[in-house]
């Protein structure tokens, strides 16, 4: 009844979209840069003289509709080095315009018209709890290694709590990482990072764009219950072979890419490639250059690759092709060895129909990822996911209102070997489908004071067979073209579970579980009884501010609340098997449902214009969450944190670049130990002879207690020179140091051996690179 209706919705809105055709025009197409053939992203396409426009999307697309008929000169005007393009067209009623249009590079520097896409997009797009990366953002930041990677970027971003150099995750407004759905062209990445958490499995360079939602995503989004990260990358360059090479104490890359059928004047279709591979050398070169760090060498090493061919035909239709491979190792001594492999493939199209006004977008995938563990002293560990995703979507567009609706199935199995604290065995193997179809429709006022984003999504999980109703509702409100409100909420959903907990203060086993039949809730008399639901639910709130102080100077300010209504946890206080007659059930069951809440502010103020650039971050996080026993903070629950960020470019050619970054953040909270005993495990039996044996020594929590570790805070610098040797052929090299002035930041404290470990000291570095 809930999909009839859903149609029955969508047919009435493309009756309306269909009738407004017929009496006016439609201008849609491309922007692409001539000297490569890319798209142009989020730059305006306007009718010269008049307030009808648009701006171009992540794959250079403009659609200009409700347009009355008559003669128009069609501009696009920019102030990124590239001509002013201008061009006179007629429409008439009914008509749909195709355009391809190429912006070429300027030799000049002109006086060039200025307009605003980011300031049209401030009034016309909700813009709630996004961040929109591109490669030169994350060329600002100070790099370790002298290589930029979005780990590092990710760090920066308001709501963002990183736990540490080494195998440190990134917490997103309260939610866990399992809680944040990381997607790469459309195709589900398991792990993103690598287990030295200053590098990202992504190639910086081939990234086009990535946006990443902390909280109150759309209904084109579904499956986890925190954040969405959606990162797309280039098509390669479509008029010449080129590419880079770079190297670093830390590791190396080499980037190439290129045409396979060329650009021509006379033919827009093309076929071009991408090819990124990236490795770590650190367990070789630190033995000589970090070797204050540990003699034996830093022990984190890694491989990347990535593949990409694409398709674009004349009228802007495209097919991309993709594949990748990540590899991760990890040995710390005496502690425990780890590995992990994750690779993949798939595709993503977009189809615009010559005479309709709809676009067409869809993806289909495949990835698999595993991990294996074997800590000192205990038994192996494992996990494994695979599975395969596939999407459609539609879009139509409606002057400044836009409709969009698709559908998403996904499959995928668990595989999962795991001992918990007390030595008790949990496994599961596990296969699973989920489906979700969605709508989304954006209203923009006819002055532009107020935007509304409802969307609707509905999520069916066959494994445990239960559908999510999930209404949506972004909006903003313009007060003035300078201050603008804006809000979002939800209700969200997820299957996926994670194989370690949030009580864990550091665990590289970044595994993942299927929702589990054998979930229970304990009623007071210790009895198993069914929940509601067997998923994972929470609602989002947000509600912000947007301030433009001056020209280049921004201040936006948001709170926002997580309710995570319900949470499926490995349960830590089992100590029996499930089939243990006459315990209590919180004792022998596999899992525990529990129940969260995050909530905080963040303040973010920006300054970009010319040679400088600061960004200044402030976060105020709150995050808790109950399980039947007790209410506890989870191990990333920081309570303040701030990032400055700084980048000055100079020299009479602007070939050098200066980059700061410093982080300082309250400590994270612990459970001080509250003693010692001997654990035997009774390996012979009830006749072990516990007084001659010699058991583990272990320990156990100080009851009711919960303290902060020490502050933490580092300095990042960079100094970049660029040399251009030819037009197309530049030099660069970076000098810089991670933890300039050494600061003895706590990793985690050894708590069997009474040992402090901490995160990495000062590393200075320097790297060279040549693009071609």
């Amino acid at each position: 009844m809930k999909f009839k209706l859903l149609i029955i919705t969508l047919s009435l809105l493309f009756v309306n979209v269909a009738f407004a055709q017929q009496s006016t025009g439609s201008i849609r197409g491309f922007v692409y840069l001539k000297d490569t053939g890319e798209p142009m992203l989020f730059t305006n396409v306007i009718l010269k003289g008049t307030t009808i426009g648009n701006s171009t999307d992540v794959n250079g697309f403009f659609s200009i509709t409700k347009i009355p008929p008559g003669n128009y000169t069609l501009l696009i005007a920019s102030t990124l080095g590239y001509d002013t393009l201008q061009e006179n067209i007629t429409v008439k009623a009914g008509d749909i315009i195709n355009k391809k249009l190429y912006l070429i590079k300027s030799n000049v520097k002109l006086r060039m018209v200025e307009i605003s896409a980011e300031s049209e997009a401030k009034q016309t797009e909700t813009q709630v709890s996004v961040n929109k990366i591109d490669p030169i953002a994350i060329k600002r930041l100070p790099s370790v290694g002298g290589e930029p990677d979005l780990a590092q970027y990710l760090q920066v971003l308001p709501g963002v709590i990183f736990t540490g150099d080494q195998g440190g995750q990134l917490y997103i407004r309260g939610g866990s990482p399992i809680q944040n759905k990381v997607l790469l062209d459309g195709m589900i990445v398991y792990n993103p990072f690598h287990s030295i958490g200053l590098f990202s499995v992504f190639d910086a360079d081939i990234i086009r764009n990535a946006d990443v939602y902390s909280g109150g995503f759309g209904a084109e989004y579904g499956g986890r219950v925190s954040s969405i990260m959606d990162i797309s990358t280039r098509d390669g360059n479509k008029k010449r072979l080129a590419g880079k090479v770079s190297a670093s104490p830390f590791g190396s890359k080499v980037l190439l890419e290129g045409p396979l059928k060329r650009l021509k004047e006379t033919s827009n279709s093309t076929i071009s490639f991408i090819l990124s591979a990236k490795t770590a050398y650190l367990p070789t070169t630190s033995k000589l250059l970090y070797s204050y760090v540990d003699k034996n060498g830093l022990p984190f090493s890694f491989d990347d690759y990535y593949g990409k061919v694409s398709f674009n035909s004349n009228n802007g239709s495209k097919l991309n092709l993709f594949g990748f491979n990540f590899d991760d190792k990890v040995s710390y001594k005496s502690l425990q060895d780890m590995k992990w492999n994750s690779y993949g493939g798939g595709g993503n199209f977009l189809v615009v129909p010559q005479n309709s006004p709809i676009l067409v977008n869809g993806n289909f995938a495949y990835s698999q990822y595993k991990i294996v563990m074997k800590p000192e002293g205990q038994q192996e560990e494992s996990s494994a996911i695979k599975g395969f995703n596939m999407g459609v979507g539609f879009s139509y567009f409606m002057g400044k209102n836009e409709l969009n609706y698709g559908l998403e199935v996904l499959g995928f199995t668990t595989d999962f070997d795991f001992y918990n604290s007390v030595g008790r065995h949990l496994s599961q193997n596990e296969n699973t489908t989920e489906i979700g179809g969605y709508v989304k429709y954006k209203w923009v006022s006819k002055h532009k004071k107020l935007v509304l984003e409802p969307s609707f999504r509905l999520q069916y999980y066959a494994s445990l067979a239960n559908t999510s109703p999930e209404p949506r509702l972004n909006l903003k409100w313009n007060i003035t073209p300078r201050i603008r409100f804006k809000g979002a909420t939800g209700m969200y959903s997820q299957n996926l579970i994670a194989t370690n907990t949030d009580r864990d203060v550091v665990n590289l086993f970044s595994g993942f579980l299927s929702g589990p039949d054998n979930l229970y809730t304990v009623d007071a008399d210790g009895k198993n009884q069914d929940p509601k639901s067997k998923l994972q639910k929470a609602n989002h709130y947000v509600a912000g501010f947007e301030f433009d102080i001056a020209k280049h100077f921004d201040l936006n300010i948001e709170g926002y609340i997580k309710d995570f209504k319900q949470l499926t946890n490995l349960n830590p206080y089992k100590i029996y098997d499930e089939t243990t007659p006459n315990v209590n059930a919180l004792q022998k069951n596999d899992y525990i449902i529990e129940t969260g809440k995050a909530k905080g502010v963040d303040v973010v103020l920006k300054y970009d214009y010319k040679r400088f650039y600061v960004w200044v971050v402030y976060s105020l996080g709150y995050v808790t969450q109950k399980d039947p026993i007790q209410e506890y903070r989870t191990h990333y629950d920081r309570r303040h944190n701030v990032n400055i960020v700084a980048s000055y470019t100079f020299g009479k050619d602007r070939n050098w670049e200066a980059d700061v970054r410093w982080n300082i953040g309250s400590g994270f909270p612990f459970k001080p130990t509250g003693g010692f005993y001997e654990d035997e495990n009774f390996s012979d039996g009830i006749t072990t002879n516990y007084t001659t044996n010699n058991g583990n020594l272990n320990y156990f929590y100080a009851a009711d207690q919960t303290k902060e570790l020490p502050w933490y805070h580092r300095l990042d610098i960079n100094i970049k020179k660029g040399w251009q040797l030819f037009e197309n052929t530049k030099l660069e090299a970076t000098v810089g140091a991670t933890n300039v002035y050494n600061r003895e930041n706590i990793f985690y404290f050894d708590r069997v051996q009474y040992k402090r470990v901490n995160q990495l000291p000062i590393m200075p570095s320097a790297s060279i690179s040549l693009t071609f």
